[in-house]
């Protein structure tokens, strides 16, 4: 038997279904967080000013749980901003152009690499690090704008946004919503990633080498003749740049040896590759700038923290609502719940498992569904911490899978509004790549929805 519910589950149940209708709505979700905290706290407390206070308490406590994240983040785009400007991209990508000897190959050579990149410094820098470079040479190999702009945003903002696992911003989202470690998420994620992936990307490269060979194409989907790349300031000299193309991927590789070798894991990893950029971007700015390295270090982070605190800005009031499902509920408003409560989201979950008969196969597509809906404001990652909630929700109603479909609400949510089938969340893609998002939007549609419907298939038997 489980514990019995009460008004703070029902309410916490109801705005959950707020949410959900608001993102359905394609409208910002803050303000029915906001509403959610203020009247949890006005019913677990029975005080106006304990309520108000805990909404100011819920987020700090979601900012304190997400500060390492944003931290790593916001450095690994400043040094991402330093090695544009110095010209080192360049350098670190030219070898690849070697590669692009035909449409086919400029296809996948783009988007592996584009993937290999936004690993380690996410998709939207890699796309300006990239995006300048390839482009040009895959337009001389007879590769359509679009095909690169598909390649850049299905590899990047698709298989390496979704899975994130060496930066772990995702996998600490969902996992803490879920109340799991973020290493789960990250090994229960792994196949599911390569069925998504590899299902989207198959399917959409036939269809782009189907048109490209029958010349269906359409004319808004091709960039103009001429391509405007911007060159860097001459920073540093032709010798500096190659060995520091060399010496910069070389430390983050050392990196992840490092993290496989003792075993590293969440935080202690997301620390190294953090402390890593920093210490990297101290040194590059110091052979760039010389005496005003000092100053240009201070932009640069300058740059980082507005860059990360954009980018979770809307993330922290939706994760401070969800938080108070678990252990942030008694941290905040006290120990009112019901005795022997496991916290509002498992209390749900085995109500639900008493009312409702559940399988792997209606919890698979339910968190898909979830996922998808979470991503129709274009974030990504403003509502996989709903994602994590239901998950959890749901596996203690089925009675397993956390990770599972954890992780399958995590990819649907990133793939649906990361930056692959909602038009304004694809505009750095195709901004560089000089294509019309919606153009962009309509060509990933099907192939997304294949590899989301093959991956809810694959996560049933997993469950």
């Amino acid at each position: 038997m489980g514990v019995e519910l009460t008004t703070i589950h029902w309410l916490y149940l109801l705005f959950v279904l707020v949410i959900l209708v608001t993102m359905c709505l394609r409208r910002d979700t803050s303000v029915a967080c906001l509403a959610g905290i203020f009247l949890l706290g006005l019913f677990a407390k029975g005080s106006l000013y304990q309520a108000v206070s805990g909404v100011y308490t819920s987020f700090i406590f979601a900012i304190g749980e997400l500060l390492s994240t944003i931290l790593v983040i916001s450095v690994i785009y400043a040094l991402s901003r330093a090695l544009l400007h110095t010209g080192i991209n360049s350098v670190m990508v030219s070898p690849f152009t070697r590669l692009m000897s035909s449409p086919a190959a400029a296809f996948w050579v783009i988007g592996l690499l584009m993937m290999t990149i936004s690993w380690f410094f996410w998709p939207s820098p890699a796309v300006a690090l990239l995006g300048a470079v390839l482009l040009p040479a895959a337009l001389r190999v007879g590769l359509p704008a679009i095909g690169v702009a598909m390649a850049m945003n299905l590899f990047g903002h698709g298989i390496a946004l979704s899975s994130d696992f060496v930066i772990q911003a995702a996998p600490k989202l969902t996992a803490d919503a879920a109340g799991i470690p973020v290493q789960a998420v990250v090994t229960a994620s792994i196949p599911l990633v390569c069925v998504m992936g590899a299902v989207t990307v198959a399917v959409a490269f036939w269809q782009l080498r189907r048109d490209f060979m029958n010349g269906t194409l359409a004319t808004g989907e091709i960039v103009a003749d001429k391509v405007q790349a911007v060159e860097p300031a001459a920073l540093l000299s032709p010798g500096k740049q190659r060995w520091l193309a060399v010496l910069v991927p070389v430390l983050f590789l050392l990196d992840v040896v490092v993290m496989y070798s003792v075993k590293l894991q969440g935080g202690d990893a997301t620390a190294l590759i953090g402390g890593t950029a920093v210490i990297v971007l101290a040194a590059l700015s110091g052979f760039a700038y010389g005496h005003g390295a000092l100053e240009q270090i201070t932009t640069y982070l300058t740059d980082g923290f507005q860059f990360g605190f954009k980018i979770f800005g809307p993330v922290i009031p939706i994760a401070a609502f969800f938080y108070l499902g678990d252990s942030a509920f008694v941290q905040i408003f006290g120990k009112v719940l019901p005795a022997g409560s496991q916290g509002i989201v498992n209390d749900l979950g085995v109500a639900l498992a008493q009312v409702v008969p559940l399988n792997a196969a209606a919890g698979a597509v339910t968190l898909s569904l979830v996922g998808a809906i979470t991503g129709l404001d274009g974030s990504g990652f403003s509502g996989i911490s709903l994602a994590g909630s239901v998950a959890k929700l749901f596996s203690h109603a089925i009675g397993g899978g956390t990770a599972t479909l954890t992780a399958l609400g995590q990819i649907a949510a990133i793939w649906v509004g990361g930056g692959t089938i909602i038009p304004w969340a694809l505009i750095p893609a195709a901004a560089i790549c000089g294509v019309d998002p919606f153009a962009l939007a309509r060509r990933n549609l099907v192939p997304v929805a294949t590899g989301m419907a093959a991956t809810t298939i694959v996560a049933m038997f997993l469950i």
